[in-house]
């Protein structure tokens, strides 16, 4: 029997409610986007932060993917505070879906 050398849960994005935080980790390094609850159907997403050693390997991208996937599942809005969300977005309009009515992401 072989073990892969990378757990299960390294693909999967994880809610830290104790942290605020959404949680990836890719080989054994965590990357997060960090959030505020603004009320019982908002998040506002306020930072992202990928290990050095893994930027530039889409690793950003598809942990703030799946974050909005995430929202999407759960009936939530977002708030996109971070810059990198507010990227992510402008680049993935189709994603708008999931912001708040009362947030404009062309504002930034």
């Amino acid at each position: 029997m072989s073990l892969s050398d990378k757990s299960p849960d390294e693909s999967i994005v994880r809610d830290n409610r104790h942290q605020h935080r959404f949680e990836l980790k890719t080989d054994g390094k965590l990357s997060i986007v960090a959030y505020q609850k603004v009320d019982d159907e908002t998040l506002a997403l306020t930072h992202t932060e990928v290990d050095p050693s893994l930027e530039g390997h889409g690793v950003g991208s598809k942990l703030v993917q799946s974050v909005l996937e995430y929202v999407e599942r759960n009936n939530l809005k977002i708030i996109p505070l971070c810059p990198f969300v507010t990227t992510y977005l402008k680049r993935h309009p189709d994603w708008n879906r999931v912001v708040s009515k009362d947030y404009n992401v062309s504002d930034f």
